[in-house]
């Protein structure tokens, strides 16, 4: 039978979507990773927020740890944020600024040198992001762009090659990696386990790092599209400031949103595009619902295609040689 397609196919019985997601949280602790509670890495984002609002409902505040990890290019209201939600849900917080161990391992001056192979000016006091056009405007493969901003204000927009390209990534994926490396100290001194954020969409389409916020002993969100984080958020009391957050990378020292980094599309738009690919809708009727013309929603599907298969990498485990008997 032919899937039915609207606007509200995401829509969520929060209450018991909710309490399934409990169960399973306690489940998955009592009988597979056998530990005392969970670490939440905190950025202000709203699925940290609802990932944590949900480990409170299935643990109790008293078993979680929430930890704020800004670093140089944060922007200013990360931490505060932050700090709101852990507040707001009665969690204990740890304050981890990773700065100077960022600046320990060459992160800032690596991504510097490698901006400065586009553009030779670009200096201490510069800002910067990179940037990739939509995915209705481009056909084929989408290129990345650095912009930059002067101290006088001044942007420059240059076309990034490869190789800077992937030393930019390269420098950028330490923020992750060390943020992940703090969350595994916390976890091991206190007997706790390690709770991903990463929603659906990123999930399925590779946006994380491997050993960074990829890595995590339970994904209680993994499986929700973000438009139904939104919601879990709404029922589950997240602050209202949280949740008119625009979704940002909070990477780089320039403002950055995740629809013009990675998915080339608002969440919204983006959700109900995998839905209508992982549910073979055609083309035609997706783009009623959101307005676009059939080619452009097929230049979407054609897109998580792609994204599936140049990150399939990052889900794959260490890859053995041969056969090593598992413990069971």
């Amino acid at each position: 039978m032919e899937t039915r397609f609207s606007a509200d196919v995401l829509k969520l019985d929060s209450e018991k979507e909710v309490e399934k997601i409990s169960s399973q949280i306690r489940l998955i602790m009592a009988k597979q990773l056998k530990r005392r509670g969970l670490v939440v890495g905190l950025s202000g984002g709203i699925d940290s927020s609802v990932t944590a609002a949900l480990v409170v409902k299935a643990l109790g505040a008293g078993r979680v740890l929430a930890l704020q990890m800004p670093e140089r290019h944060s922007a200013e209201e990360t931490l505060q944020l932050s700090g709101i939600v852990a507040d707001h849900f009665g969690i204990e917080k740890i304050h981890e600024d990773i700065s100077g161990i960022l600046e320990a391992v060459g992160c800032y001056r690596r991504y510097d040198e490698a901006v400065r192979k586009v553009i030779p000016e670009y200096g201490d006091s510069w800002k910067s992001k990179i940037v990739i056009p939509s995915v209705l405007e481009t056909k084929g493969f989408s290129l990345f762009s650095i912009v930059a901003e002067s101290p006088d204000k001044n942007l420059i927009k240059k076309r990034l090659p490869l190789k800077a390209y992937l030393e930019i990534v390269a420098a950028t994926n330490f923020k992750q990696r060390i943020r992940k490396m703090l969350e595994y100290y916390h976890a091991d001194r206190l007997n706790y386990a390690v709770s991903g954020t990463p929603n659906r969409l990123e999930y399925d389409q590779g946006f994380f790092v491997k050993l960074g916020d990829g890595a995590a002993d339970v994904k209680p969100i993994a499986h929700l599209y973000k438009s139904q984080v939104y919601q879990l958020a709404e029922y589950l009391g997240v602050p209202e400031e949280i949740r008119k957050r625009p979704p940002t990378t909070d990477t780089y020292s320039m403002s950055q949103g995740q629809d013009e980094f990675y998915f080339s599309l608002s969440y919204d738009k983006m959700d109900l595009c995998l839905y209508g690919k992982n549910n073979h809708i055609a083309t035609e009727e997706v783009g009623k619902i959101l307005g676009l013309k059939a080619d452009q929603v097929q230049r979407v599907y054609d897109d998580i295609d792609t994204k599936r298969l140049t990150t399939r990498y990052l889900h794959l485990p260490g890859i053995l040689i041969e056969p090593v008997s598992e413990i069971q």
